[in-house]
């Protein structure tokens, strides 16, 4: 019988390995992380940043299942905001700029003080493979190391190349090597379905040689919206601002001009780049209508001399992109301190894995982060804590957990990825989700942590927090259902006053609630609903859910009954470039693949929920839903 050494192996100390190794820890498991280099655990290789639209819901996601990324983000958050505040509840998204030395810290830390993982610096070459099982890994050193499950959890690092102009080199990313004799080793066995995606990252800028004084300022948000959903006594950072400024038509002039010394136009690179993060190139060529291109300058820390420009992304030559930062507004004077790049690297197919992220091809073997087609830290990170966990379970011959869509956005990128892959790097929207509705940032708890600890992985303090949380807001929730008032209450004048609108029939405080008109604060200074608690985190979510119930209701109404239009026909000759309300890339899918039915059209990689609706909602007022 083969010793096992381990009963996880994770291969990769980046955002994905780092909660993959936590999340099995937290099972149980015993859990070897081999990295490159321990220095660089928990990297935040472009922008140090956390959140977004659609990433902030996975972050609170990954928190609420016992996770670390969002306990990390608020510790080390130098900028916190919430976007889309103008929209629906449904899409608010938390984002945090990041000092990105306290990022790493706090990441090191909290795996340092984890029983039962060791930290090994190492070269993977090869895993261990025999009838389609995986048995472990080999090092560099030739040393072989055996486990029940193995994590692959590679990043941009395997068979990465990064270039510069016209010039290449082997790494993953600057100053750190590339995974090439694993790439190579894992290529010859000829099981994977193996292709090739880019990524680049845009010059830094030295603060001390940026004008300021001449941009617009952008200030975070007061009082600061966390991330994470325990509570902390410890008190945030200092808080920064961050710059705006644009790109003009100088600027563009100098791209069209030396388009064929970039990296990406001169036919060097064959891996597709990001759709929703172009670099600056892409801007300028597939947008060529625009004037200028809005420019983020966004401090690496608070003690740091570096600024990282958000929105100028390139692989161009460094006298060229000299040219490029000095025709800005306020950039004038700026000095690079790192040229922007291209990096290229290897992905497998992530139609190849079952739906707990285990290789289908090659049993105990898992995928998470940019090696399954993703993008960015939360996508990586959120994958990480399902193969986590799922190796976990594996090893001690317990039942794997499969997210559902209708659970979380984390269901829905797995989902999305294992069964319609991705030619072009994946990044979550709260668009590409069905339930949007339903999984907001404000209940991620309520969604996951009892299943986290049914799972394991939320302990003793988390549950308790949200137990007692809980239990306030069913008891408020309650007690406002309970208290009723009507047209014949004895001081109803005196409550429609405050109310602004008429009482016609009997209603309770939650009935009241639905009104657009009426949030809590407003409702509890009627003496009659005066308030019980003062969790304003609560009170809110009482209002948020009072309000969307009846949508949410629909909605699911609805996506019950969406599957009949799959077998609906488009018009022969249907034009998607006049349906009003698809985007860019839905109409360019369509045109590429010619879709017949909604069927085919939902089964396209990257066609969202939203893009399907409003295809039904075209045919049903043209009079084209005609089955076979």
């Amino acid at each position: 019988m083969m010793h096992k050494d381990f009963q996880i192996i994770v291969i990769g100390g980046g955002h994905a390995g780092t909660e993959a190794a936590i999340s099995a820890s937290n099972i149980g498991c015993n859990v070897l992380l081999i990295t490159n280099s321990i220095k660089t655990i928990g990297e935040m290789s472009c922008n140090p940043s956390i959140g977004g639209i659609g990433k902030g819901q996975l972050v609170k996601e990954i928190d609420a299942l016992g996770g670390i990324m969002g306990l990390a983000a608020d510790y080390s958050g130098i900028q916190f905001k919430k976007l889309n505040l103008s929209k629906g509840y449904a899409v608010h998204s938390t984002r945090v700029q990041s000092d990105r030395k306290f990022y790493k810290k706090f990441i090191i830390n909290f795996l340092k003080k984890q029983k039962n993982i060791r930290i090994l610096e190492s070269e993977v070459v090869d895993i261990i493979i025999k009838k389609n099982q995986a048995y472990g890994v080999e090092t560099k050193k030739g040393e072989k190391i055996f486990s029940d499950c193995v994590i692959l959890t590679t990043g941009t690092f395997l068979n990465g190349a990064i270039y510069i102009g016209t010039k290449k080199f082997y790494g993953g990313r600057k100053n750190d090597f590339s995974s090439r004799v694993l790439a190579n080793n894992l290529k010859k066995r000829n099981i994977f379905s193996i292709k090739r995606l880019k990524t680049g990252t845009p010059p830094r800028i030295l603060a001390k040689s940026i004008n300021f004084n001449c941009l617009e300022k952008q200030d975070g948000d007061f009082p600061i919206p966390k991330f994470s959903f325990l509570k902390n006594k410890k008190k945030f950072l200092p808080q920064v601002s961050c710059f705006i400024t644009k790109t003009n038509l100088y600027t563009h002039k100098i791209i069209r001009e030396n388009l064929k010394k970039s990296s990406m136009y001169s036919g060097i690179i064959q891996g597709i780049g990001p759709r929703y993060c172009p670099s600056l190139e892409d801007k300028i060529v597939k947008f060529s209508e625009r004037e200028s291109h809005q420019i983020f300058l966004e401090p690496e820390g608070i003690n740091s001399e570096i600024i990282y420009p958000n929105g100028i992304s390139n692989s161009m030559p460094i006298e060229i992109q000299k040219k490029i930062v000095k025709s800005i507004y306020g950039l004038e004077k700026s000095i690079i301190c790192q040229p922007g790049y291209a990096v290229e690297y290897d992905f497998f197919d992530p139609k190849d894995l079952y739906l707990t992220l285990e290789s289908k091809k090659i049993s105990n073997l898992f995928f998470a982060g940019q090696i399954n087609g993703t993008t960015g830290y939360e996508e990586a990170a959120a994958q990480g804590i399902v193969s986590g966990i799922n190796a976990a379970k594996l090893s001690l011959n317990q039942e794997m957990w499969i997210p559902t869509r209708e659970s979380s956005y984390i269901g829905v990128l797995v989902n999305d990825l294992c069964t319609l892959g991705t030619n072009e790097p994946y990044r979550m929207f709260t668009s590409r989700s069905e339930f949007r509705l339903y999984l907001r940032e404000d209940n991620a708890d309520f969604r996951l942590t009892e299943i986290g600890k049914k799972i394991g992985t939320v302990k003793e303090n988390r549950w308790k927090q949200f137990c007692k949380k809980k239990e306030i807001f069913e008891k408020e929730k309650n007690r406002l259902k309970n208290i009723w008032i009507g047209p014949n209450k004895k001081n109803i004048k005196e409550i429609e006053k405050k109310l602004s609108f008429l009482v016609k029939k009997e209603v309770n405080g939650i009935q009241l609630l639905k009104r657009k008109e009426l949030d809590y604060e407003k409702l509890t200074k009627i003496k009659n609903f005066s308030p019980s608690i003062k969790n304003k985190e609560i009170y809110k979510q009482i209002e948020i859910e009072s309000k969307y119930e009846g949508y949410i209701k629909k909605n699911r109404n609805y996506t019950r009954n969406i599957f009949q239009y799959d077998r609906f026909l488009f018009p022969k000759k249907i034009d998607f470039l006049k349906i009003s309300g698809l985007s860019k890339e839905a109409v360019e899918k369509f045109i590429k693949y010619k879709p017949n039915s909604i069927g085919q059209a939902s089964r396209i990689s990257g066609i969202t929920p939203a893009t399907i609706t409003t295809l039904i909602i075209w045919m049903k007022k043209n009079n084209f839903i005609k089955s076979r």
